[in-house]
């Protein structure tokens, strides 16, 4: 498994769907974009913007019946690519129990991201599906305008149908 870090909520211009990307956290610099829905994509933004709703969301709700159970995320993985189709697993731990629940990529970035969890991405599908991302040298070097630039090239190269979940 390779370990991934949420790097941005996006959205592409071309097809005005949101994408996640997410960039392996060791070297490589690796990043596996996913096409997400425009709901999926508010609650991830939620949750990295520290908003906070009057009444919980879905994924608070999750997260807190999974605390008031004594229950923790472990890690989220995204297993396989399947017929256009991304899959994820939310690991949970429970006592001694470990519980393997299939979930939406969306869904599972949205619960990491609000329990903290590690995200992880199977090997063979990092592999296949990851793209390369210019990366800057130094942060002396970061110009954003070059940066945004790069990543614009790069969504106007890209097709949704290539990333679809």
């Amino acid at each position: 498994m390779v370990e991934v870090r949420l790097a941005a909520v996006q959205v592409d211009v071309q097809s005005n769907t949101p994408v996640l990307l997410l960039t392996e956290t060791g070297a490589g610099g690796r990043t596996l974009p996913i096409f997400i829905g425009a709901p999926e994509a508010t609650a991830i933004a939620f949750a990295v913007q520290g908003v906070t709703t009057p009444r919980p969301m879905t994924h608070d709700l999750l997260r807190d019946v999974l605390e008031g159970l004594h229950a923790r995320m472990e890690r989220v993985v995204i297993t396989e690519l399947r017929s256009s189709t991304y899959f994820a697993e939310l690991h949970l731990v429970h006592g001694t129990t470990t519980v393997q629940i299939s979930a939406r990529p969306s869904d599972a970035v949205a619960m990491a991201v609000r329990t903290g969890c590690p995200l992880f991405v199977s090997d063979e599908l990092m592999d296949a599906e990851a793209v390369l991302l210019p990366e800057p040298q130094t942060d002396d070097e970061v110009n954003p305008d070059e940066l945004v630039g790069q990543f614009r090239q790069f969504l106007d190269e890209v097709r949704p149908e290539d990333f679809s979940s």
